[in-house]
């Protein structure tokens, strides 16, 4: 009887200390831990088409685009817009080596080489940093910028334009000028 009672506190001993050991684990208060913060999706080979009356008149193509918690959506490997007129013809093209959009305000940003081409105008600008607003269908940036025309080269800091880059406006202009006197 007095082995299996010395078995018996042994074991509730054992026990003891194995629960308590169990119950010593830090509780960790949730808004203290670490969050994740990358991508809660991501996308390849994507084609995205905005149309006005079933017309096409945007379409966007990237490699990869992610979004995140906060609705923001990232082409972290560059993307690619066509912009189309009322008939459906490509009007012009912007290009970057990353892109990010941000949905709340149909606003994208584009960087790294980007590229505007008008092809009606036969007109190429180039700049670093460039913000397309999608509702408002105007392209802007403060950053320097270079616009290859037929005719001539222009260059300044900073651009307001349509986005098809029809009608421009160069804010701080420096380059080569062709002026036609009529």
């Amino acid at each position: 009887m007095r082995m299996r009672n010395g078995w018996i506190a042994g074991l509730t001993l054992v026990l003891t200390a194995v629960f308590s050991l169990g119950c010593e684990r830090d509780i960790k208060n949730p808004d203290e831990e670490e969050r994740y913060t990358g991508p809660t999706i991501e996308n390849h080979d994507v084609t995205t088409l905005y149309s006005d009356s079933a017309r096409l008149m945007i379409k966007l193509q990237a490699p990869v685009q992610q979004e995140f918690e906060g609705g923001e959506g990232v082409f972290p490997k560059g993307f690619y817009v066509e912009f189309y007129d009322d008939n459906g013809k490509l009007e012009s093209t912007l290009r970057g080596n990353y892109g990010k959009q941000e949905p709340n305000k149909n606003m994208y940003t584009a960087r790294g080489n980007v590229v505007v081409n008008n092809l009606k105008k036969q007109e190429k600008l180039e700049t670093e940093e460039l913000f397309w607003d999608r509702s408002k269908a105007k392209i802007f940036t403060d950053k320097f910028v270079r616009i290859t025309t037929p005719e001539e080269v222009l260059t300044g800091t900073g651009l307001t334009a349509n986005q098809d880059m029809s009608r421009y406006s160069i804010k701080k202009v420096t380059g080569k000028f062709n002026f036609n006197e009529q």
